[in-house]
């Protein structure tokens, strides 16, 4: 958890002033906004299963240490793509290059992280593990939001360059006494056979997402369009997300993941839809930390019944699968949420993300109903021979 904290600082610091820099920095439209917000995604959907997979076989800490090197590349990066600020085009294709490697960086240190907790505890505390691990995940979002903003604000860009650079390399020392978990797996389950059994609770993460995208890539434009401050749209967002998961994270495992996971996308798209129709910063905030605070049980509640349903022997890779659809979600859905933001404005790319977490609500009370047969989900009215 110590290692997900620090590491994710580095997103937490760009998430409110990358689209800043990119939409008044460089003087570049909303949807490429989403594009390069989408990027880090992308490049996570890509290496998700890699990264599992990975886990698996190389062990945990293996696929901690790499990702950590390739956020550090990534710093890099967004420090070669200041210096061609003059030639826009350049410096967005340097920049997307390196929020691509950001993405596979992250996913290897998540996914290697969330891979260690359960062979340290247990596939039984599944629950408490992902809402764990997302809890301090969130924490360096909440934390990294404001420091990012005050940090852009005196020092531009070059100040989360740098930071990015930096902070994996700290967060290296951390990582370095651990000891490793003992690998058992030597080969890993069909790649078809994993994808299969996460498919439906996956599918609920992917469309609940997309209210997590729209946060990350377009509350910072809508509360500077209104002339609001936008880095309390993040840490309210953060906060009350941390808060679900302190109080409530052991739901998951004891009421189940379906029920749980039901109750809280409802309240996710309530959030949702309060920032689209708000008329102020309060009301905006009020909807940010809903958003926050349902969205926060929802990828652990979805993520028991992927586990429940994956084969045992393959945690990262059950876990590379699975979060996977996530990336899915903000890899697409961001670039399409810019092109709603230049057609109908800011505003409505909050109801259209309302209207898709809704949609996850389906997918939760489907499950309500299905059990795993031969690692496939199975309504359990056909079971029952109907």
């Amino acid at each position: 958890m110590g290692m997900v904290l620090i590491a994710f600082l580095v997103v937490g610091l760009a998430m409110p002033v990358l689209p800043l820099h990119v939409h008044e920095g460089l003087g570049l439209s909303t949807f490429v906004v989403g594009l390069v917000a989408g990027s880090q995604f992308a490049a996570s959907l890509v290496s998700r299963v890699w990264a599992g997979r990975h886990a698996d076989l190389r062990g945990a800490k293996h696929a901690v240490v790499a990702g950590l090197v390739a956020s550090t590349g990534a710093g890099i990066l967004y420090t070669l793509s200041l210096h061609f600020a003059s030639a826009p085009a350049i410096s967005v294709a340097i920049l997307l290059l390196g929020r691509a490697l950001l993405g596979a960086g992250e996913s290897f240190i998540i996914t290697g992280a969330q891979a260690w907790g359960l062979a340290l505890v247990g596939s039984q505390h599944t629950g408490k593990v992902l809402a764990w691990m997302g809890t301090a995940m969130y924490a360096a979002f909440a934390l990294g939001a404001p420091v990012g903003t005050t940090l852009y604000s005196h020092y531009g860009f070059a100040a989360i360059a740098v930071a990015t650079t930096v902070v994996p390399l700290v967060t290296l020392l951390l990582a370095a006494p651990l000891p490793r978990v003992v690998t058992t797996v030597h080969n890993s389950p069909p790649l078809s056979n994993v994808f299969a059994a996460v498919l439906l609770p996956g599918t609920g993460l992917a469309l609940s997402s997309v209210g997590f995208g729209a946060v990350t890539a377009f509350v910072s434009l809508l509360f500077a369009a209104r002339g609001w401050t936008v880095w309390p749209a993040f840490t309210s967002f953060a906060v009350a997300f941390i808060a679900a998961r302190v109080f409530f994270g052991h739901l998951a495992d004891r009421r189940g993941g379906a029920k749980v996971a039901l109750v809280f996308v409802l309240i996710e798209a309530a959030g949702q839809a309060l920032i689209w129709i708000a008329p102020g910063s309060v009301l905006a905030l009020t909807g940010a930390a809903l958003s926050g605070f349902g969205y926060s049980l929802v990828y652990p509640a979805f993520g028991v019944e992927a586990v429940r349903l994956a084969p045992p022997q393959s945690r990262g890779l059950m876990m590379g699968a699975y979060t996977s659809f996530l990336d899915l979600t903000l890899g697409f859905a961001s670039p399409a949420l810019g092109l709603i933001a230049g057609v109908a404005g800011l505003g409505c790319v909050f109801l259209a993300s309302a209207l898709s977490v809704m949609c996850a609500a389906l997918v939760a009370a489907r499950l309500l109903g299905a059990r795993p047969i031969f690692g496939s989900v199975v309504p359990a009215a056909c079971s029952a021979g109907r």
